[in-house]
């Protein structure tokens, strides 16, 4: 028993009439015949009074009607909804990000929502070292990373621009400064953010090929906290520049040029190579790749070809 036979079926109970189903359907009567008898085979059942010569259907019949109409209506809602999608009058978008990395969504969400208003959007706050692992298993379609996966299953695109802020309460002594040499670090107290990355590593490092001690005398769990406590007077901090845009144009940390520490950091926009994207994460790329071409750098829209 298929939809076809189905259809079938019911053309002939609301016409009450074999021939004027096969006009109905553009075919001929014994095609209709032949179908709705193979159905009534391999139902076991009669559908129609043959006694009856207005296509009156028996008690089977009558049972059939009711759940071949059901049937046919929830493939002509599926249809409406499968349409919908392609429409993008409903459907998910599924991302995941890091606190820093969610900063750089939340303008592009904004254009996105303000086009595509019926699309629900969740954000799944995840560890970046985690994201390409939930990206692979289909837990979300796409990822936000600031370093270039190592699995060649996973496309990365390179979509923002961004460099590492040493900033410091607007009272420091450092504040007037343009700018400083790491060596006149050594006697600071850093504020940092106690989750590890490939940046911080950096950083580390860094000090270290100059011979100059990184003092990290208070590990915060998020950015927000690292921003805000040394915007207390407490220490300094070395943060993603799109982390601090804010608190810099506030007043409330001022940023302090460290030739040594100029280190760009590029994040990307990661998917499953091989994905079928559904309709809403290919409409959010475009409105990437479109906000990219017309703000330009630190914007960017750039495929990375695979590091194997």
């Amino acid at each position: 028993m298929d939809l076809f036979q189905l259809e079938t079926f019911l053309a002939v109970a609301q016409e009450r009439s074999f021939s004027r189903a096969a006009v109905r359907l553009r075919r001929t009567q014994p095609a209709i015949s032949q179908t709705v008898a193979k159905l009534e085979a391999e139902l076991g059942e009669a559908l129609f009074e043959r006694s009856m010569r207005d296509g009156s259907l028996t008690d089977a019949g009558e049972v059939l009607r009711e759940y071949a109409q059901k049937l046919l209506n929830l493939r002509s809602e599926a249809s409406g909804a499968l349409e919908e999608l392609r429409s993008l009058h409903r459907g998910i978008l599924n991302l995941a990000a890091n606190e820093y990395t969610c900063l750089y969504l939340l303008p592009l969400l904004d254009i996105f929502r303000r086009k595509h208003p019926r699309i629900k959007v969740t954000v799944h706050r995840s560890l970046a070292s985690r994201i390409a692992d939930e990206v692979l298993a289909h837990s979300v379609e796409l990822g936000v990373l600031s370093f270039r996966p190592e699995d060649p299953q996973v496309r990365s695109i390179v979509v923002y621009r961004d460099a590492l802020s040493f900033v410091v309460h607007p009272k420091h002594p450092l504040a007037t400064a343009k700018s400083v040499s790491i060596r006149d670090l050594g006697s600071e107290d850093f504020v940092a953010h106690n989750v590890p990355s490939p940046q911080r590593a950096k950083v580390m490092d860094a000090f270290r090929r100059h011979k100059t001690p990184l003092r990290i005398e208070v590990e915060l769990p998020s950015l927000d906290a690292v921003k805000r406590f040394v915007a207390m007077g407490n220490g300094v901090a070395i943060a993603p520049g799109l982390s601090v845009e804010s608190e810099l144009a506030s007043g409330n940390l001022v940023q302090v040029m460290v030739k040594e520490l100029q280190m760009e950091r590029k994040l990307r926009l990661v998917h499953r190579k091989q994905a079928t994207l559904s309709h809403a994460a290919m409409a959010f790329l475009e409105v990437v790749e479109t906000h990219a071409a017309i703000t330009g750098d630190p914007y960017s829209y750039l495929l990375e070809r695979s590091p194997h």
